[in-house]
């Protein structure tokens, strides 16, 4: 277990929580402004509080504007999955985004500091849903286990739609004259998660989780923009661009190919900068297993640093994948991301 995820479990044991504020109802208003978020305004840093010089330098503050979000569901810790729908100024795509926050991001000691993101993507066509949204799954009450045991750190999960009907897959890329997919998956989405929730500046507080197509999104994304994303959970992923949407368009179809991205990265020098991790999951009763292990062959020789977890019995859907993360996914990226900060 490394320190900062040895800090964050005691500080959490020892520690009271101030829930979200907000009816449980369904379909309630719920705000993810917690008490504890103005505690300690930041212009009250002593000089020489290591920590709280620390937060500062690496959070980002809400910047704003505030969304309006409705309470989804409710998990059994109080904790509030609340949904809104955003507009996304640099697509020009409207969709749902639903999203969760740990018990620690309203802790007073974590007031002043940024949480990761976990962006969370759904097989299928994940459209007008994003299955990772309810509570049957355990996404979110897991997460919260696993950050008291240390194995995981308390991200901020959020989850939009993956594609913009459910016709077609749409590759989580701007397709010419189709619905910019990929500019909403990048930038809008982590645009609202900066304009609601404290973040990171950099991009060790930001990571990918999808399975299936949804793995495919969060493959190619980190690979095209690691520049903005560190890591990835990739489950049983497509690791080709295939939606038939890019007939008559091969240059920008190569261009959105992990295959193709993995390999120009890969001839790049190791940095601090350009290194990116790659989680990848796959049961031992699905056809991905053989294509995953190919591309982990043909790659992470340089920046690509990736990780395989086989999950016996293992078969393509979403509670194998949880549980892979369990087992060890999970921890491995959180142990190449950002905690957040405690502060007195």
């Amino acid at each position: 277990m490394n320190r900062p995820l040895k800090a964050l479990m005691a500080a959490v044991a020892l520690g009271s929580v101030a829930l979200v504020t907000g009816c449980s109802d369904q379909g309630a208003p719920v705000t993810f402004d917690g008490p504890s978020a103005s505690a300690a305004p930041r212009k009250t840093v002593a000089t020489g509080d290591r920590a709280a010089e620390e937060a500062t330098a690496k959070s980002l503050m809400p910047i704003g504007p505030k969304a309006e979000f409705t309470v989804q569901s409710t998990l059994d810790d109080g904790t509030k999955i609340g949904v809104t729908t955003l507009a996304g100024k640099k697509s020009g795509f409207t969709g749902k985004v639903w999203v969760w926050a740990p018990k620690q991001y309203f802790d007073p000691k974590y007031a002043n500091t940024g949480f990761p993101v976990l962006i969370a993507l759904p097989g299928g066509n994940g459209y007008p849903k994003n299955y990772w949204m309810g509570t049957d799954l355990k996404l979110q009450s897991s997460i919260s286990e696993w950050s008291r045991e240390g194995k995981s750190l308390p991200f901020i999960v959020v989850m939009p739609v993956l594609n913009p009907d459910d016709k077609y897959y749409y590759d989580g890329s701007d397709i010419p004259g189709q619905p910019k997919m990929g500019t909403w998956m990048t930038e809008d989405v982590p645009d609202f998660v900066k304009a609601n929730f404290r973040t990171f500046r950099s991009r060790d507080g930001w990571a990918f989780m999808g399975s299936s197509s949804g793995g495919f999104v969060g493959l190619k994304s980190v690979l095209k923009h690691p520049e903005k994303f560190k890591a990835v959970i990739a489950s049983g992923p497509d690791v080709v661009p295939d939606s038939p949407l890019w007939a008559g368009h091969a240059a920008e179809q190569r261009a959105n190919d992990p295959r193709e991205l993995a390999k120009v990265l890969d001839a790049q020098p190791p940095t601090k900068d350009n290194e990116v991790y790659l989680a990848f999951q796959a049961g031992t009763k699905e056809s991905a297993l053989k294509r995953v292990k190919a591309f982990i062959r043909a790659y992470g020789k340089g920046p690509v640093r990736t990780r395989l977890q086989v999950i016996q019995d293992g078969e393509h859907n979403a509670k194998t994948y949880v549980k892979g993360m369990g087992d060890g996914s999970i921890e491995w990226i959180s142990e190449h991301m950002q905690a957040p900060i405690p502060t007195s």
